[in-house]
């Protein structure tokens, strides 16, 4: 009866079922933001995209089983200066009309800690893709008002213009950087559960 006992609690502990599965959640774009800084001058300006879509798969036990998939819409840039958002779209800066969409997907996480880690993906930008490695933290899951479950996270990272095929910095007495520091604070909602039809 003992070794029956002990033979079943195994099997539940250790079972596929009993472990945490990866949870998913819809970028919330609404509450998701690209922020970016670059040099201007001899100083910096900064900017956000704020149309950023996608899924996260987050496994809290294990984040190494997580994953990614998301695109920013370029059209969807800010920096509080609408003249100034309007030539950042043309040709000569993001070509946002031909170049309408940043995508990332995931290849690897690397777990830090139960909280931080280095997400990879491959990093699609102005029709150029490279990998791109992005250290992140998890903020937290929770309730919201409404019923809903979320969960936050912040990253940050930095990308050189020139290695997406953008020339601005190169020419001679460029008023704009090369370098672009990235910061991502996404926040995702998780689907309502369907329901049944009857």
């Amino acid at each position: 009866m003992k070794h029956t006992l002990i033979a079943a609690i195994s099997a539940v502990l250790f079972s596929s079922t009993a472990l945490a599965a990866p949870e998913l959640y819809n970028i919330d774009t609404a509450h998701s933001f690209a922020n970016f800084s670059i040099r201007h001058v001899v100083a910096k300006t900064s900017g956000s995209f704020n149309d950023i879509q996608g899924t996260i798969s987050i496994d809290r036990a294990n984040l190494a089983n997580s994953s990614v998939d998301a695109k920013i819409n370029v059209a969807s840039i800010s920096t509080g200066h609408a003249k100034r958002d309007d030539h950042i779209k043309k040709p000569d800066y993001l070509d946002a009309a031909a170049f309408g969409q940043i995508t990332f997907v995931s290849t690897k996480v690397e777990a830090k800690s139960a909280t931080e880690g280095v997400l990879t993906g491959q990093f699609t930008l102005h029709g150029v893709t490279k990998e791109l490695s992005i250290p992140f933290t998890v903020l937290g899951f929770g309730k919201d008002p409404w019923g809903g479950e979320r969960s936050g996270f912040e990253g940050r990272t930095t990308i050189k213009a020139s290695d997406f095929g953008y020339t601005w910095a190169k020419k001679e007495g460029a008023p704009v950087g090369d370098d672009i520091e990235v910061t991502l604070l996404i926040e995702g909602v998780k689907p309502a559960p369907a329901k049944d039809k009857k």
